[in-house]
């Protein structure tokens, strides 16, 4: 079997003296896992988390490892591996990724966003990123309207339940029960909290960070 994309190095582990099993997260097939050969040591040139370049996936039978031919195109991470907060950001990008979303399947629109958030990655530009991935693992949270009544003004609370915003008067009798808005990342750790339950993974420890 053999694949061929474009893609994004989210993880890289040693495996022996000169090999490493990665996870890539590419445009054409979502995350695909396998050995990339020959880049540990001092090799030049190696792939790095956060590279993104042309990859080339193949192994004999659709259930094995497999094994990558990846060309390197440029450093979206560079830049966060200068700036603390922007590796913190991109580390639990990666790290969600790697944690909650099945092998082999395509999210188009997650890894434009995943692209564009690396561009110029930021606390604003990583909370819609958050967003997006929620929206394609089935809780897209609507702030248009509210829930209980359909008003789309004074919106100030949002339900963990129906992930859909409430205004004040129709909250008022669940205060206690409802996540106020506007949205931050505390809130979308909740339901990204529920995701992994769901999938009986923990949350990353990289996305716990954030709230430190």
């Amino acid at each position: 079997m053999k694949l061929e994309t474009d893609g994004i190095i989210v993880s890289m582990r040693a495996f022996g003296d000169r090999d490493a099993v990665a996870h890539i997260f590419t445009s054409g097939h979502g995350v695909l896992s396998g050995m990339l050969r020959g880049v540990g040591g001092n090799v030049k040139h190696k792939p790095m988390i956060g590279q993104m370049g042309t990859v080339g996936w193949n192994a004999r039978l659709d259930s094995q490892l497999g094994v990558f031919h990846f060309e390197s195109q440029k450093n979206l991470g560079l830049s966060a591996m200068m700036d603390s907060s922007k590796l913190t950001f991109m580390n639990s990008m990666f790290a969600l990724i790697e944690t909650l979303l099945p092998e082999r399947e395509a999210y188009p629109n997650l890894y434009d966003a995943t692209i564009r958030t690396l561009s110029d990655i930021k606390s604003e530009s990583y909370l819609q990123w958050e967003l997006v991935l929620l929206r394609e693992l089935g809780y897209a949270l609507d702030f248009s309207h509210c829930s209980g009544c359909g008003c789309v003004d004074d919106l100030i609370y949002l339900s963990p339940k129906t992930g859909r915003a409430v205004c004040r008067t129709c909250g008022a009798p669940y205060v206690g029960k409802l996540f106020n808005l506007p949205i931050n990342l505390d809130v979308t750790l909740r339901f990204l909290e529920s995701v992994c339950a769901q999938q009986d993974v923990s949350i990353p420890d990289y996305r716990i960070f954030l709230r430190k």
